[in-house]
């Protein structure tokens, strides 16, 4: 394979010249990889507060944050004022310190996300750079850091970004303690970090940070028949950093409120995974579209990851080799979720760390030509994205009108064009056989056509935002104004107002805090009605066809907002 002098680490100097041209180019590109990584770094924390927060996940978990933070109750998270258990309370702590330490606001709701995005692409960087070398470690960050599904999921707030950073860092670690330079001492503290790790991917989503973990240990160990990963996991010592980390919070949560583990560990880890109780089911392969998609520009490459390009030898040992580890980890993760009976486009996003480390794995040994052909996979994606891009106009309907349609269409072939040259100048390189520098170009086109089409995205994101709606409702509401939410809710709807609302004859996923704190709701659209006539000063937020029931019944209200979907009343 021709050296790619973008990430030449040394030139073997011939009798009598010196070595000092060499250390010069090794410094160039270091240099430019820093400038890479600044304007990476630049583009993907600028990005985090430029869009209005959307309903559900955004809202829901903002709103859990800051009410954190006002309320000074660290250890029972709130929704909406009601008592929500379904997930541990890591990622409220820190949005709560978000908040406190940059305000209220869209950037701080996701920064969170954002920076555990940025660290999962560093640690895959970091991880195939030790395993390797150099140049294996800037592939893998540069894909890893255009990875669509990765770079989507770390600029929107959902739990999954803080999950996904932090079983990377428990398989990256597992596999750095595996590494043959490895001394006992450094195994070991790769493996505590293992089991820290482990302990925040508990404290950010629940079980699921260890059943994946455990079960890849357990499946690979049966696949190679080679048990020494379980001999090096220092179990007593990690055991002990798990439960130090996990077990406070756990304890705490439920000596003040009875009753959380059984709605925490049944009903919202096997209750959820085993029945489609949450309306949230999909077929066997609902998450292989998702998968494609998601692997962008690198979906090309799937095919061909599960094969070994090693040497005869290498493939008929028994051992346990990272390449095995993380076959079954990109595996197990894509099972696991099919199989579940509740489904969610971000569930997966634990395995896409997994596959750009394969893929920097496989690039070791793949020829440049045969790269080039690889391009043409993303590159036809962008093309129907373009060709769709000019049809807008024909997804349009009442719910989802034109003219916000038409900015995701601009910045979509605002964004194919990008791609298109960065796939010309990859193409260039790999003509030169330059491996890492078309993988930079490429990274480089893909990260920028995508956050262009996410930034045109908060025109359509509107329509499931409270943003426009708080800011003609706020100026009309004093301190002691009740809201109500009638029939319906927007978790948006809170962290714009910036206070909770009372929500009427709805439950969701407030059945449980309804039931144990009934008084912070109210049951009936009859018992609403009462009370809204009793009241000189209220507001609320519902559906037309809600609207349109209160008005024939005579309800005093003047409509101070609306749109297609929703609108908001005031008395008087």
């Amino acid at each position: 394979m021709t050296e790619d002098p973008i990430t030449a680490t040394s030139t073997r100097a011939s009798a009598g010249r010196p070595a000092a041209p060499a250390a010069r180019n090794t410094a160039t590109a270091s240099r430019w990889l820093l400038v890479w990584l600044g304007l990476l770094a630049l583009v993907w924390f600028a990005s985090l507060g430029t869009r209005s927060l959307v309903h559900p996940d955004e809202g829901r978990y903002a709103s859990l944050a800051l009410e954190m933070a006002r309320g000074g109750d660290w250890v029972t998270p709130r929704l909406n004022g009601l008592l929500y258990f379904e997930k541990p309370a890591l990622q409220y702590w820190i949005g709560a310190l978000s908040f406190l330490t940059f305000g209220v606001n869209e950037f701080a709701a996701r920064l969170w996300p954002g920076i555990a995005g940025f660290l999962t692409v560093l640690a895959v960087g970091f991880t195939a750079g030790r395993l390797w070398g150099r140049e294996a470690g800037i592939r893998a960050l540069a894909i890893a850091a255009s990875t669509t599904w990765i770079v989507v999921n770390s600029h929107y707030l959902t739990l999954d970004a803080g999950l996904t950073l932090f079983l990377t860092l428990a398989l990256c670690a597992v596999l750095l303690a595996d590494h043959a330079g490895a001394d006992a001492r450094t195994r070991r503290r790769w493996i505590w970090l293992a089991w820290a790790a482990m302990a925040g991917a508990v404290l950010s989503k629940g079980l699921v940070g260890i059943v994946i973990p455990g079960a890849v240990l357990v499946f690979v160990s049966l696949w190679r028949r080679d048990f020494s990963l379980w001999r090096r996991m220092h179990w007593l010592s990690g055991l002990l950093i798990f439960f130090v980390l996990t077990a406070p919070w756990f304890v705490l949560v439920s000596l003040r409120n009875p009753g959380f583990a059984q709605f925490f560990f049944i009903h919202e880890h096997f209750t959820r995974y085993l029945t489609e109780e949450h309306q949230r089911e999909g077929a066997w392969w609902y998450y292989l579209p998702l998968l494609l998609a998601g692997m962008l520009p690198w979906t090309g490459a799937l095919p061909w990851l599960l094969q070994d390009g090693r040497s005869a030898a290498d493939r008929s040992a028994r051992r346990v080799t990272p390449r095995h580890v993380l076959i079954v980890w990109s595996v197990f993760v894509l099972a696991f979720f099919s199989a579940s009976g509740s489904k969610l486009p971000s569930y997966i996003l634990p395995m896409f760390p997994a596959l750009a480390l394969l893929l920097a794995f496989r690039l070791r040994d793949v020829p440049a030509a045969v790269l080039r052909w690889h391009l043409l996979v993303p590159a036809l994606a962008w093309v129907i994205v373009l060709v769709a891009s000019t049809q807008s106009a024909r997804f349009a309907s009442p719910a989802t009108p034109a003219e916000v349609l038409a900015p995701l269409a601009s910045a979509a072939r605002v964004g194919g064009a990008l791609f298109l040259v960065g796939a010309a100048v990859a193409w260039r390189f790999l003509g030169n056989g330059r491996i890492t520098a078309a993988v930079l170009s490429l990274a480089l086109g893909h990260f920028a056509a995508t956050t262009v089409v996410l930034q045109a995205h908060n025109d359509f994101g509107q329509l499931k935002s409270a943003a426009s709606l708080a800011a003609v409702v706020r100026p009309l509401l004093d301190a002691d104004t009740p809201v109500f939410a009638v029939r319906t809710y927007d978790q948006t709807l809170p962290f714009y107002l910036q206070r909770n609302v009372v929500l009427v004859d709805y439950v969701d996923e407030f059945a449980l805090g309804e039931q144990r704190e009934p008084g912070r709701t109210i049951a009936t659209l009859d018992d609403f009605m009462a009370r809204w006539r009793a009241l000189p000063h209220a507001a609320a937020y519902m559906s037309p066809l809600t609207w349109v029931e209160l008005h024939e019944r005579g309800l005093p209200m003047r409509v101070v907002f609306q749109d297609l979907r929703r609108l908001v009343v005031v008395k008087p």
